[in-house]
């Protein structure tokens, strides 16, 4: 494991020298004081009266075609938690540059002081008519997944929540190369999910979009498993209905105890945090137990600890470890597809493609338990998870640019490589 000190004095040090990790660069050379009256007035004018005519126009006309905004108040920064909109700033911009470097995607990233509801979904709302889509990032559980369904359903560019969404495709692509190798089947496994905020509770969603066998899995969060006769279910049910929604579909054995959801269980996916999953835990799991301790900065249980209690495969969230369950490896890509195909929306099934294209990217590439998942050395994997969403968006008429994998490979592959 590398060590945090000398990280964090690097990242210090590399942010005051460059001031930050993004900026705003021309895409028109200007030779001339003519090329102004181009650009600016009084040419302008015929742009702007070109989208006033026809508000379509300004995806050709404009850097909407490329441009996604990267929204978050900051509530829940990776690692760091309630930091602030002003603190979340540097994560963000680090956002924005993957994004750029890995997808050719333009991400402005735009912290705003909203912490409530109505309020957080009336700025997206109003920021949205110049964006070609939006990315939430780094806002509190069950905040998030209100504002989500909210934004979703309103606004009329795709958003996409990359803490749930996105590290729920990245996960599913590892559970599938995992399962693959230890020779389980994902649909019918016994899974025991630690932690029940954005990330667990998005991965349930699309696990069970995916088919999975959710009455075989169960959460745990602060007090426990979610089962049928926890004495806090009519205050879930009020205050969270999205974990209430799972304690009623989970755990259809009514598991109480948190050791005892481990007898037999063949996955344990961590969101939660240091020290959350007991090396004696591992030691009551089926064959070839997978365990994904994908707490950051430090993991539930270390990769080390996890295999000497008799892991088969273990995964984290961290890059200096094997088989890192990053979602980095998903949203770059996904939204140069959704971009490309001019895709009205994003949802469950948009990761699961994603996802599905990753296992396969790792698969061809050749997979053991030290490599389930691509790394973000693997360019390749952008330009293919791109052309999967992009294809998909086509196939269930969401896309307003038409083509095949083909097409919007190619056309990742150009735009990538323009950076």
């Amino acid at each position: 494991m590398e060590n945090k000190d000398d990280l964090s004095a690097e990242a210090l040090k590399i942010s005051r020298r460059y001031g930050g990790k993004i900026e705003l660069k021309p895409t028109v050379e200007i030779k001339s004081l003519k090329d102004f009256s181009y650009v600016y007035t009084p040419g302008v004018a015929a742009v702007s009266s070109a989208i006033g005519e026809d508000a379509s126009a300004s995806w050709d006309l404009t850097w909407r075609w490329n441009t996604v905004f990267i929204v978050t108040n900051g509530t829940r920064v990776l690692g760091l938690g309630d930091v602030g909109p002003l603190a979340s700033l540097p994560v963000m911009e680090g956002k924005s540059l993957i994004y750029k470097e890995l997808g050719g995607v333009n991400a402005v990233p735009i912290p705003i002081e909203a912490r409530e509801i109505d309020e957080f979904v009336d700025v997206v709302k109003n920021i949205s008519v110049t964006a070609g889509g939006i990315h939430l990032e780094d806002i509190e559980s069950p905040f998030c997944f209100e504002v989500l369904e909210r934004l979703q359903d309103e606004l009329k560019v795709p958003v996409w929540h990359d803490d749930q969404q996105g590290t729920a495709a990245a996960t599913l692509a590892g559970l599938i190369n995992s399962t693959r190798l230890a020779d389980k089947d994902l649909r019918k496994a016994k899974i025991v999910m630690i932690g029940a905020g954005s990330a667990n509770i998005a991965l349930f969603r699309v696990l069970e979009r995916y088919g999975v066998d959710v009455g075989n899995v169960i959460v745990g969060d602060s007090r426990g498993p979610l089962h049928g006769g926890r004495d806090d279910a009519e205050i879930l049910k009020m205050e969270n209905r999205w974990k209430y929604e799972i304690m009623k579909k989970s755990n259809k054995e009514n598991v109480s105890d948190a050791s005892k959801s481990f007898d037999g269980a063949d996955i344990v996916v961590g969101f939660s945090r240091e020290g959350a999953i007991k090396p004696e835990w591992i030691g009551k799991m089926a064959d070839k137990p997978i365990v994904f301790a994908n707490a950051n900065p430090v993991p539930e249980i270390t990769p080390e600890v996890a295999y000497k209690a008799g892991a088969y495969i273990v995964s984290t969230g961290r890059s200096d470890y094997p088989n890192q369950i990053n979602n980095s490896l998903v949203f770059p890509g996904l939204f140069r597809g959704i971009l490309d195909s001019r895709a009205k929306k994003i949802d469950d099934l948009t990761a699961i493609v994603a996802a599905e294209e990753l296992a396969l990217f790792s698969s061809e590439k050749g997979l053991d338990r030290e490599h389930i998942v691509p790394t973000m050395e693997d360019r390749g994997v952008y330009l293919r998870v791109a052309s999967a969403v992009a294809y998909d968006a086509v196939k269930r008429g969401l896309a307003e640019i038409k083509g095949d994998k083909e097409y919007f490979y190619g056309r990742a592959k150009e735009i990538i490589g323009r950076k």
